[in-house]
């Protein structure tokens, strides 16, 4: 059996000035950095839950033939064939219908799960890179230890230029690209409550049971809030990533937590101070490029951020209201009415998410950043993304999280105190880009958005633009001239 041949990125080629942000569940989806990649700038993919992205695309027919097209180029058919025989239905779901369910995470995870994950992600990243040689990368969050391997081997698989991480220290993940661009078997550790030396392990070659030619190993640019994290991942050659995303609390989505002890404002937000903000002159000395993040969407911030010795920028907001965007069309006309009308608020929110990080979450009507909606929604956890791997006495593992029901939190050892103002960010960000579940008895997951709490930048978009606007005109007016030669 002859080895097979990828498609692979071309070394050499210049650093992105703007990175576009990787948003989760599919808001950074394939169409918006594929569109942002054709501008020689940084087009991300997130990879949050694209095992549950690529299963219910295909359980909704797969319209525009996009997922079918791209599991046609996966290099093991056999693989591919049966995750579309599993959840392809050439009709759609009939009205009502529940999506079947996806394997859970696991720390020991079956062939199903594995070839669902690795799928997901070579779908998603495949997708973007069709049709041109622009730079495509891969968000993760370092929260969801369980999925990385088989994620990050799938985008690898599909030629992904860069893997991003945020939400925690992602000390493991260069030997793990070191490993996997060999398709070497692999072991990530897994933090896991009461015990230790844990690992969700992957064995492509047992996986795919064909042999492969190398991959090119990926760039990795970790995601820090403090200078002194970068420093100290730096240090050591087996953790030392490729650059550094530094980002500041008024990015959306996830924040890290403010240092010291947590003080609440007036609106019950978390009060960030100067020991929250990195010493930007410091990451500089380390010699790896770096972009900043959070409140750096306008061409002034990007020429500021240069000017401090930055690469460039990272940017979600303006990306996250384009057209490519994949959040549901009627969520994001709603934002943009509140936008232009002055309206839109963003709060940072410190107990909705189930990881402990505050989360920044737009209120809007009809979903869960309004108190009526929350108290009507069945507390359930039955996709388990955000939850935890627990060891009981026995040895046996548990999972558990803190938006699950109270009494089976408690039942697992879980404090209720850290259930309270939980949302279940699982199923609600799913729902922001329509494929939220419905469930038996009729009900449907409501929406959670989560955008930058800084919207000059969109503010000064939506006075250009009547309606939304695309990717490529985020990037023209960022970087101050048309791009008018695409990839």
């Amino acid at each position: 059996m002859t080895a097979l041949q990828f498609s692979l990125p071309t070394p050499g080629r210049s650093l992105p000035r703007v990175i576009q942000g990787g948003m989760g569940v599919a808001v950074s989806s394939w169409r918006l950095a594929s569109a942002v990649a054709r501008t020689g700038q940084l087009g991300l993919v997130s990879g949050t839950a694209l095992d549950l992205v690529l299963a219910r695309r295909l359980q909704d027919g797969d319209q525009d033939g996009a997922a079918r097209r791209a599991l046609g180029a996966f290099p093991v058919p056999r693989i591919a064939q049966r995750v579309l025989a599993r959840y392809f239905r050439a009709d759609g779901r009939r009205a009502g219908q529940p999506y079947a369910p996806v394997p859970r995470l696991a720390l020991r995870q079956t062939r199903l799960a594995q070839e669902l994950m690795v799928l997901g992600s070579f779908v998603e990243v495949w997708l973007a890179k069709e049709g041109h040689d622009g730079l495509v990368g891969i968000n993760f969050l370092e929260k969801v230890q369980m999925a990385t391997p088989t994620a990050t081997y799938g985008s690898m698989l599909a030629g992904v230029d860069y893997v991003v991480m945020g939400a925690g220290i992602p000390r493991d993940i260069p030997r793990l690209l070191d490993h996997l661009s060999g398709h070497e078997a692999v072991q990530l550790p897994v933090t896991v409550t009461g015990g230790s030396g844990h690992t969700v392990d992957l064995d492509p070659e047992a996986l795919l049971g064909i042999p492969l030619e190398p991959l090119v190993r990926p760039t990795f640019l970790a995601i820090v809030s403090a200078h002194a994290l970068a420093a100290h991942l730096v240090r050591d050659d087996t953790v030392r990533p490729d650059g550094f995303v530094v980002e500041g609390p008024p990015a959306g989505g996830h924040n890290a937590p403010p240092r010291g002890r947590l003080t609440l404002d007036d609106t019950g937000q978390p009060v960030f101070g100067p020991r929250d903000q990195a010493d930007v002159s410091k990451v500089a000395e380390l010699g790896l490029p770096f972009w900043l993040a959070g409140a750096h969407g306008t061409p002034e911030a990007l020429a500021a951020a240069e000017e401090a010795g930055a690469t460039g920028v990272q940017v979600g907001t303006l990306f996250a209201l384009a057209e490519e965007s994949g959040l549901d069309p009627a969520l994001r006309d709603d934002v943009l009415a509140r936008l232009r009308a002055g309206t839109l608020d963003v709060r940072t929110d410190p107990l909705a998410s189930p990881t402990g990080f505050p989360f920044k979450v737009v209120q809007l009507p009809a979903t869960l950043s309004d108190a009526s909606v929350v108290a009507e929604r069945p507390r359930l956890c039955d996709l388990g993304y955000l939850r935890t791997p627990l060891e009981r006495t026995d040895g046996s593992i548990t999972y558990r999280c803190p938006a699950e029901p109270v009494h089976m939190y408690e039942r697992k050892g879980g404090d209720a105190a850290d259930t309270v103002g939980r949302s279940c960010l699982c199923n609600s960000l799913a729902a922001n880009v329509g494929l939220g579940q419905t469930r038996g008895d009729g009900y449907v997951e409501p929406p959670l958005v989560t955008l930058g709490v800084d919207v000059d930048g969109a503010t000064r978009l939506a006075a250009q633009h009547p309606g939304t606007w695309t990717a490529v005109e985020v990037v023209d007016w960022l970087l101050g001239s048309p791009q008018t030669q695409p990839l």
